[in-house]
């Protein structure tokens, strides 16, 4: 997604917490128009911050693409409670505050998109993914409430829904899933989805969107 938007000419914010890999990129781009912040996301209090010093940088959010995530599997009853809050904390709670972070910018200048990256899971109900399913259908009712309550202020808001994408989520121990990863979508494809969002005029919102593998995954 931020090669693709760096492609356009967007000035691009990149955020996550490896330092290292975030500099790897932003070498690869333009690096008047990257800036580079290393930053847990969960720390809420930090969103401020965040959205501060990309201003100071880079001049007001026109964007805001929530895509962090995590995924986990295990029964419902074999979930432990930290775990079904770390999962929550990261899918939904940091898009939450990211959001609140750039609205009063987007609400002084009457435009903005946030754009929101959910899951298919948000969708639909999977054994062994109940905690992943419960944080991505309430960022999907987050979004939802969102596209309301500031479409009226030039706001627009979308819900991206993809299904298994090939990345590097599919590697972590806490997922326990045999999927063929040659038949889940690619990156490329779910970043062309964000970059055809982005481009549409400011008259015209894609407020949803399902995108899923054409072979068969989930």
């Amino acid at each position: 997604m931020a090669r693709r938007l760096a492609e356009q000419g967007f000035g691009v914010a990149l955020v996550a917490r490896s330092r290292e890999r975030l500099e790897q990129l932003q070498s690869e781009l333009a690096p008047a128009k990257t800036v580079a912040l290393a930053q847990d996301l969960t720390d809420f209090g930090a969103a401020d911050g965040v959205v501060a010093a990309v201003q100071t940088k880079l001049g007001p959010i026109d964007v805001l693409v929530n895509s962090a995530g995590m995924a986990y599997t295990n029964t419902l009853e074999g979930t432990p409670v930290a775990d079904w809050e770390r999962v929550l904390a990261l899918n939904l709670t940091a898009p939450f505050a990211m959001t609140r972070a750039v609205l009063p910018g987007m609400r002084a200048r009457r435009s903005g998109l946030v754009v929101n990256l959910v899951s298919i899971a948000g969708e639909r109900a999977f054994a062994g993914w109940g905690a992943y399913c419960a944080s991505k259908a309430g960022l999907l009712a987050m979004t939802r409430v969102l596209a309301e309550e500031v479409r009226s202020e030039g706001i627009r808001v979308t819900a991206l829904c993809p299904g298994a994408v090939d990345t590097a989520l599919w590697d972590s121990e806490a997922v326990a899933a045999d999927f063929e990863r040659g038949a889940m979508l690619s990156a490329e494809t779910v970043a062309g989805l964000v970059l055809y969002t982005v481009n549409l005029p400011p008259d015209a919102v894609l407020e949803a969107a399902i995108l899923m593998p054409g072979r068969g995954t989930f």
